[in-house]
């Protein structure tokens, strides 16, 4: 089983990005990235609505953090570390199989300049190499041809579709799961 240390946090920075913790003085941008429903077109959850639920999010993500179950870093720009431009996570951490689930959104305004891609990386490599993770998994809408694009690009296999797995919003969705195994 995965002994996990997020203590002290592990900071990860990349040639264009700085990954940092995550805290409350995020609460506006993370509102403005989890309210939007271009951001969250294929994020089949519901949308945070005010501060105080970005303010209750960002607590369930410290305290994944602090029990060492999961871990989310806030994407900035190095030269700005208070501008929250994405997240990207490990936010279901299996120890017993040293198996992870990656999660990511970023702001639209920069969409398509390969800031996921490059953060996706580094938070690969620290999945691989400092926590010694088997496999990353994510799962994702299948309409989302972007994300599917991006796992492809980074050697992820579509390893699973499941057909109206998921109930949201009044309708059954169908849940593409992609898979990337240390070798």
């Amino acid at each position: 089983m995965l002994e996990l240390n997020f203590t002290p946090f592990p900071e990860i920075i990349t040639a264009r990005l700085l990954l940092r913790r995550i805290d409350k003085n995020d609460a506006p941008a993370l509102l403005l990235l989890r309210s939007s429903e271009t951001v969250m077109k294929y994020i089949d959850k519901e949308r945070e609505k005010n501060i105080s639920e970005v303010e209750a999010l960002i607590q369930r993500i410290d305290d994944a953090i602090e029990k060492n179950d999961g871990i989310n870093w806030g994407i900035c720009l190095p030269g700005n570390r208070d501008e929250l431009i994405g997240i990207i996570s490990f936010w279901r951490i299996i120890k017993q199989h040293h198996r992870a689930e990656v999660g990511y959104l970023l702001h639209p305004d920069y969409w398509r300049q390969g800031y996921i891609q490059e953060a996706l990386k580094a938070v690969i490599d620290f999945g691989f190499n400092t926590i010694k993770l088997h496999s990353i998994e994510a799962h994702i809408n299948p309409n989302n041809a972007a994300s599917a694009g991006l796992l492809e690009k980074m050697n992820f296999v579509r390893e699973a579709y499941f057909k109206e797995d998921y109930y949201f919003r009044g309708q059954f969705l169908d849940t593409a799961i992609y898979s990337l195994l240390n070798k």
